[in-house]
């Protein structure tokens, strides 16, 4: 017999990772699609975040994936100030294999079906031509590109915001905002890192970086020959004298494992559930690294989204990205008033406006 304390409904409806409002499994036999749709909250508006294409090992890894992407956007948009719940959604497959226009047009479908509930947008595995395809289909769809009326790649904004993040931990820790001198070790160099990989050069900083794609590496390594690759990330984490771990490929880099060899007296980075477990935070503060939370340092992609839907400004959106250095600041001084770690009270502020919407 199955035991009833395993499983997704198990997790949806009686976990502190559940508290979802509707999740909504989608199938297109015709284009092959199948993907689901994880609303978390709308307290704070219709729920905001991107899509994820990406060939999961089981249908249940993927729903679980979604369901914690969408709470982390329910945090992320709260703590951005935006007037969005959290939602998110996955594309079950390897996009390289079965992405096509006809699939992209069937989960238009399913996201208009919601009727503006989720506001969809990119993620791993898609960009601004596929947000073009669904919305087609779909006016709740951002990341467009300008010529389609949207606001294009909100990469560039994602890496600025980190590295505001990244300045923000630098004053906490070492009383300077800058990067200069400062050894920088990011993993993932794609969509975003190479974005912040230039911020950090910009700055002075000294950079090591590592990607399974060697082409990814490769652009960087081309345009920027001093800059250090590490063969892989178990080899960047343990890289001697590094400063901060900027971890910028898919979540779960800080583990157990991971945290007991870390280096860096900081780790502020793109990547969406950086911590594996409830606890991990714990055991970074225990080791006295500063850990900016994710769902605060990562949020310049969504505030660019978010903006598209009012008519996309980008100094306007620039201007409010780099209030993540304040409020980067804000949940360290929380952190350090209410004795737990930054991850805990970026929680505990971004719970509290939640629950302000629900009574208003």
């Amino acid at each position: 017999m199955t035991d009833p304390t395993d499983g997704i409904l198990h997790t949806l409806f009686h976990s502190e990772q559940g508290g979802h409002e509707q999740v909504v499994l989608c199938q297109d036999r015709a284009s092959g699609l199948k993907a689901v749709i994880a609303i978390h909250s709308t307290a704070l508006g219709p729920a905001l975040g991107g899509t994820r294409f990406y060939p999961y090992a089981s249908e249940e890894e993927a729903v679980a994936d979604a369901l914690n992407l969408a709470r982390g956007m329910s945090y992320k948009n709260a703590m951005a100030g935006l007037d969005h719940g959290g939602g998110k959604a996955v594309i079950i497959g390897d996009p390289e294999q079965i992405k096509s226009e006809e699939l992209l047009l069937a989960y238009g479908r399913f996201v208009a079906s919601l009727g503006g509930r989720y506001v969809t947008a990119c993620d791993v595995g898609t960009y601004v031509a596929d947000m073009d395809v669904v919305a087609r289909e779909s006016r709740w769809t951002t990341g467009r590109s300008p010529e389609n009326g949207g606001a294009g790649d909100s990469s560039v904004l994602t890496a600025f915001g980190v590295f505001q993040g990244m300045r923000a931990s630098a004053q906490h820790v070492w009383g300077d905002p800058t990067l200069r001198g400062r050894k920088v070790g990011v993993a993932g160099v794609g969509k975003v890192g190479h974005y912040l990989v230039e911020h950090l050069l910009s700055d002075g900083a000294e950079v090591v970086i590592t990607d399974v794609r060697e082409e990814s590496v490769r652009r960087i390594t081309d345009k920027h020959p001093g800059v250090a690759v590490a063969a892989d990330t178990e080899a960047l984490i343990r890289t001697e004298g590094l400063d901060i771990y900027a971890p910028c490929a898919l979540g779960g880099a800080l583990n157990d494992r991971s945290v007991a060899v870390l280096t860096a007296k900081v780790v502020c980075g793109a990547a969406n559930n950086q911590l594996a477990h409830p606890g991990v935070e714990k055991d970074l503060a225990d080791r006295a690294i500063l850990y900016a939370p994710d769902y605060v340092v990562n949020a310049g992609g969504v505030i660019q989204v978010a903006d598209e839907l009012h008519g996309f400004d980008f100094d306007r959106c620039k201007a409010k990205a780099s209030k993540i250095f304040d409020t980067t600041l804000a949940i360290f001084a929380r952190a350090k008033d209410d004795g737990i770690p930054p991850a805990a009270a970026a929680d505990r502020i971004a719970e509290q406006r939640m629950a302000e919407a629900r009574r208003r």
